[in-house]
């Protein structure tokens, strides 16, 4: 897994508004763009399940770790795409929450990106049960474990941290909680697109986070009406 996680220190994660340069056009914008990668990326290595027969069973075939999911024009999955420096967001907090499920003694969302104070619901569609544990640094840590058939439950990160999650009794199960303090943000597929839309007028850097491959930030200045396009690349190994 990444060497870069919660090292990020906190400020990298906020609006830093004193670092701000406010356009004098009116109007929002948009930036779009493409993550991609140059040289090898690690290769997916099949998931070793027979410490638990039960999760064994609920895959006809094996199944891969997902901390590197490429695509075919080598793109690059996985990749939280976010405004780290600009004009404040006054966007209030969603009042729904994000869902964050275990099915087949998997993560169904590896890279789960949402809002501080913003509720997350966790669930366990599997047969068996699970002991989901966010392994938080500057918010509260805490796990929990959820039996079969058991309702979701929700909570909330008061602060802007990447958590890694693991489940204490699965210890293949590894996923990430990208918590920000931003509306900003996009997480790309293995297409690598990303869109970052109704962005006020101004000047922003916009930083990309891969687990394995660390950060990548670029300044770019939106213009009202206008759509900027903004591409990332990632080194993977030589």
């Amino acid at each position: 897994m990444g060497k870069h996680l919660w090292r990020l220190s906190i400020a990298s994660l906020c609006i830093l508004t004193a670092a701000a340069v406010h356009s004098p056009s009116q109007g929002v914008g948009s930036v779009t763009g493409k993550v991609t990668y140059t040289g090898t990326p690690e290769k997916a290595k099949p998931i070793d399940m027979s410490k638990d027969p039960d999760c064994v069973k609920l895959h006809r075939e094996r199944i891969t770790t997902d901390d590197v999911i490429t695509g075919p024009d080598r793109t690059l999955a996985n990749v939280v795409v976010y405004i780290s420096v600009g004009p404040p967001d006054p966007s209030p907090v969603p009042a729904t929450a994000v869902h964050f499920d275990q099915s087949g003694c998997h993560y169904t969302t590896h890279v789960l990106a949402f809002r501080a104070g913003q509720d997350v619901s966790i669930s366990n569609s599997d047969p068996v049960s699970h002991n989901i544990h966010p392994m938080a640094k500057i918010n509260r840590e805490w796990n929990r474990i959820q039996p079969p058939g058991t309702p979701p439950f929700s909570y909330s990160y008061a602060n802007a941290e990447i958590i890694p999650v693991k489940c204490n009794i699965h210890p293949w199960m590894k996923a990430y909680f990208f918590l920000l303090n931003t509306s900003h943000f996009a997480v790309t597929g293995e297409d690598g697109s990303f869109k970052l839309p109704d962005l006020p007028a101004g000047t922003y850097t916009v930083t990309a986070w891969h687990e394995v491959y660390g950060t990548r930030s670029q300044e770019i200045t939106v213009t009202g009406g206008g759509t900027q396009t903004l591409n990332f690349v990632f080194r993977a190994n030589p």
